[in-house]
């Protein structure tokens, strides 16, 4: 196993190293606006809906001891801006200007930072244009819908002095680093299979009484300047508002649930992008005016690292969130969704019985000195719960701290959303197209037939 986890990081070491070389060479002009290690940063929102409101959260725990200020809003609706900018009144005391159109936003030479809130299908060329206009980012995920997008984010970033954190929060968080740093460690021995199932009970993403649908009114936004590149169709406010239920606009689970869970495996195991993929699922419980599933599966490899992943989610049943990672010589188990971090470690020569109640049984054979209760100091030693809060206090710092030091690789950096991008673009075609679709990594592309 100690080869296999040795060749692997030395591998992603070197495309790192490769990658990032990019970023060399800064003339004396790129240090001019450096922002010094006391000096405010003015940050704004582009985007102002619901996730908008999380990043909001995010900057209110660290407004002060961070040295922060808001000082503008984007969004193309009249009512988002508008409860945007309030909301930064009420925070933050802070008047914001208001922009429908973000050019006018990031020309304000005072803004050093945006946050992008907006659709699926938006984050990536927004991403490019916030990077262009010479402003740090941080961008929710997935960075990008399909793969002209996601390259055109990448090098867009990889050619600029722009500090962008991705918005995959959980690989900031204490708790799984310690993950990470167990399975580098070898303890667990060869992984051979990763598996995350996050559930849920709910016509997720779609309600039928949506305040917002109802109050919004074409003339109120820009629908041409929304689809931003997408093909005409009449405006749809069900689409401008429950995009993520959409197949133009977004996966849907692919998109938002697993670049969370695939980004958590490249970053538990210093792997980039599954070599193949296979997918299926469907609309079986909510047949409501969703296009995309609400029920989906995909199995994916990684052959240098030889391990099988395996994610799923239900939106009709609730039970048995978990996620479990595999080796020879033990398992690490989380009871719990997206981000728990609720973590045991189990040897295998446990040998622990199918049926095995793993929350009851696991905690005796914690106090039997049977298990291990993976632990961070903010737990202090108790068992945590199975969720933490998407409004990740740690992951705005490192971007914050990221961006004084002008470190041009926080924990999310843009190669992680590369990487979730294309393996979440696999698995959405995959079960669109009904193929086993693989990675060619000369050509940077994915494929219908295996090299060789």
């Amino acid at each position: 196993m100690g080869s296999n986890m040795n060749s692997r990081r030395k591998f992603i070491a070197k495309t790192a190293i490769g990658t990032f070389g990019l970023y060399a060479g800064m003339s004396a002009k790129s240090y001019s606006n450096i922002i010094g290690a006391n000096d405010r940063i003015n940050i704004g929102f582009l985007g102002t809906g619901g996730r908008s409101r999380g990043h909001r959260r995010m900057v209110e725990m660290s407004y002060k001891e961070k040295n922060l200020r808001t000082v503008a809003v984007c969004d193309l609706w009249t009512k988002n801006r508008e409860k945007g900018a309030m909301d930064c009144k009420q925070k933050f005391e802070d008047d914001v200007k208001q922009f429908k159109y973000s050019e006018d936003m990031l020309n304000m030479k005072e803004l050093d930072a945006v946050m992008i809130a907006t659709g699926d299908h938006q984050h990536a060329k927004i991403l490019a244009e916030v990077v262009n206009a010479g402003k740090d980012c941080y961008c929710e995920k997935p960075m990008a819908q399909d793969i002209e997008d996601a390259k055109l984010a990448r090098d867009t970033v990889l050619s600029s002095k722009q500090v962008v954190q991705m918005g995959s929060q959980w690989i900031s968080e204490p708790i799984h680093i310690e993950i990470r740093d167990i399975i580098r460690s070898g303890k667990l021995g060869q992984i051979t299979k990763i598996e995350h199932s996050w559930n849920d009970n709910n016509h997720r993403w779609h309600e039928p009484d949506d305040p917002d649908v109802a109050a919004i009114r074409e003339q109120d936004t820009d629908w041409k300047r929304w689809l931003l590149g997408k093909p005409d169709r009449p405006f749809d406010p069900w689409a401008y508002f429950e995009f993520r239920i959409f197949k133009d606009f977004s996966g849907g689970i692919t998109s938002q649930w697993m670049s969370h869970a695939i980004g958590l495996v490249h970053f538990y195991t210093d792997t980039a992008i599954p070599d193949s993929v296979v997918a299926n699922g469907g609309i079986f419980g909510w047949p409501d005016i969703r296009e995309n599933p609400d029920t989906f599966q995909a199995l994916a490899t990684y052959d240098d690292a030889k391990f099988l992943y395996s994610y799923s989610s239900s939106y009709a049943n609730k039970f048995g969130d978990q996620s479990v990672i595999r080796g020879k010589d033990g398992t690490l188990f989380s009871h719990g969704g997206e981000g728990s971090p609720r973590w045991f470690f189990i040897p295998e020569h446990l040998k622990l019985p199918g049926g095995f109640d793993f929350y009851e049984g696991l905690k005796k054979a914690v106090e039997k000195g049977e298990a291990e209760l993976i632990t961070v100091d903010e737990f202090k030693g108790k068992v945590p719960s199975t969720s933490l809060s998407d409004d990740s206090k740690p992951h705005l710092d490192n971007w914050i701290d990221s961006m004084r030091s002008r470190n041009l690789k926080p924990n999310g950096h843009v190669m992680t959303g590369y990487w979730h991008s294309i393996g979440t673009i696999m698995a959405t075609r995959a079960y669109r197209e009904g193929k086993k679709l693989y990675w060619d990594r000369k050509k940077d592309e994915i494929v219908t037939d295996k090299e060789g």
